[in-house]
């Protein structure tokens, strides 16, 4: 089950706090600490809510699906601070799962689920598990193989350190996204206030309220910011895009729809960007802020998690497109086509008889999803020093090298293509310190292909 523990927050009271920042506001003088208003006649009903925001909590949150992080927590609005358990990185995760746990989730949940569906779910669950489990190893030999191909200067401890990480992050396009995680999380009282109200699925209503039961066990008076009468009680889940077609993907799908405002941009300096990024916050990176990119994508699950990491950039509803995105490693062991499109179909053949927010939390992690994007230049530009990255997930980069083919092919080599870069073309020094990638940096110099297809 769900388990939601408070970490910290603002030292402060919250209604002192608030208040201190509202009557900042209304008199000539600084207010003394301590003074209260009230806050939901004057501040709470009427809307004025930047002053909620000057308090945060932070929480922890375990055994919540990945399903009900990106489409629940992480979904619709910029406003928090999250870092999830990676399914790179947390090597063991895949290999026990706990599948009395998923079942319970699902009954806790969606108690109105029928006991032989139940087992219908959960058989379809296994069997996308069984998958992982039986090619791991075969996945990880190939993974290690295709690492000191593609990167001849990684070191063995490196090499050693990831290629079984790799063949997870491959391999878990098999693994339902019913699958818990944990994550810390962040947020301020309005966003908590607004996610509380806007809650769209039963783990989505049950997160927020156990929330803000933390915070008003130590702080009642602020309880008002918590109607539950003013809830949404109806659910929403991910839909699929019409006239789909359910089959393999191969590779991410990108379509540049439009570039606005080129001529205004500035080229940003390395120093800029790398380590810490002042795109968005120095004054002569400002005009860049007026200039965007709109783009269509379509991406595994697994990679709209990562996507949803750039939180400067707005996206648009997600569809699901009834594709399954094999990478390439996967596309070298025989048979796992055939277990792909079998999965995708089973998963595919719940529609019709499940709650939609059920539905969408027992996709796998490789069924691909489809929305927009619009990003300002500096957002972008930060988004690709990250995704051009050798460390980054291959499908996310190749979706950012294709974003960068998109461009030159409509506009020619115009200068924004100079701050689509990573760090180490534009520096020749890997931005990553003891994590560089083992991959050749001198193609910048030599006139080679620095931006090619990978397979890890």
């Amino acid at each position: 089950m769900i388990k939601v523990e408070l970490l910290a927050h603002t030292e402060a009271d919250p209604l002192e706090l608030i208040s201190h920042a509202a009557l900042t506001c209304y008199q000539s003088e600084v207010p003394e600490m301590g003074k209260i208003i009230d806050v939901k006649n004057r501040l709470f009903d009427v809307g004025h809510h930047t002053t909620l925001q000057h308090w945060s909590a932070s929480f922890s949150i375990s055994g919540i699906a990945v399903g009900d992080v990106t489409f629940g927590l992480h979904l619709c609005h910029p406003f928090y601070d999250t870092d999830q358990r990676s399914g790179r990185f947390c090597a063991e995760m895949f290999l026990n799962p706990n599948f009395e746990e998923m079942e319970r989730y699902i009954r806790d949940f969606w108690p109105e689920v029928k006991e032989e569906k139940i087992r219908e779910i959960m058989a379809y669950v296994k069997k996308g598990f069984g998958i992982y489990q039986k090619n791991i190893c075969q996945v990880g030999i190939m993974a290690k193989r295709f690492l000191k191909e593609e990167r001849p200067f990684i070191s063995d401890k490196m090499l050693e350190s990831i290629y079984l990480k790799i063949a997870q992050e491959q391999l878990r396009m098999f693994i339902p996204v019913i699958f818990p995680t944990a994550l810390d999380f962040t947020v301020n009282l309005s966003t908590l206030s607004a996610m509380y109200r806007a809650a769209w699925s039963p783990a989505m209503r049950s997160i927020t309220q156990k929330m803000a039961d933390l915070i008003c066990v130590r702080y009642p008076e602020i309880g008002f910011m918590f109607n539950s009468a003013a809830r949404r009680w109806d659910d929403w889940g991910v839909d699929f895009k019409r006239f789909s077609v359910p089959g393999l993907e191969y590779e991410p799908v990108l379509e540049l729809l439009e570039l606005e405002g080129e001529t205004s941009f500035r080229i940003p300096s390395p120093e800029a960007m790398h380590p810490l990024d002042l795109l968005h916050f120095s004054p002569e990176m400002m005009e860049n802020a007026t200039g965007s990119i709109l783009t269509r994508i379509e991406i595994s699950l697994a990679t709209m998690g990562q996507d949803q990491r750039h939180r400067t950039i707005s996206r648009s509803q997600p569809a699901f497109t009834g594709k399954f995105y094999l990478p390439p490693v996967l596309r070298q062991v025989d048979g796992l086509e055939e277990s792909a499109n079998e999965l995708l179909k089973l998963w595919m053949s719940f529609q019709e008889d499940l709650p939609v927010s059920l539905f969408s939390v027992l996709a796998p992690y490789g069924a691909m999803v489809e929305y927009r994007k619009r990003g300002n230049f500096n957002a972008v530009s930060h988004e690709q020093g990250k995704r051009l990255c050798w460390c980054a997930q291959e499908e996310i980069y190749f979706l950012a090298v294709k974003l960068r083919r998109a461009i030159l092919e409509k506009y020619g080599r115009i200068s924004l293509l100079d701050s689509l870069e990573p760090p180490c073309f534009k520096t020749g020094l890997c931005g990553e310190g003891k994590r560089y990638c083992g991959r050749d940096i001198r193609a910048r110099k030599k006139g080679e292909e620095y931006f090619p297809e990978r397979k890890v």
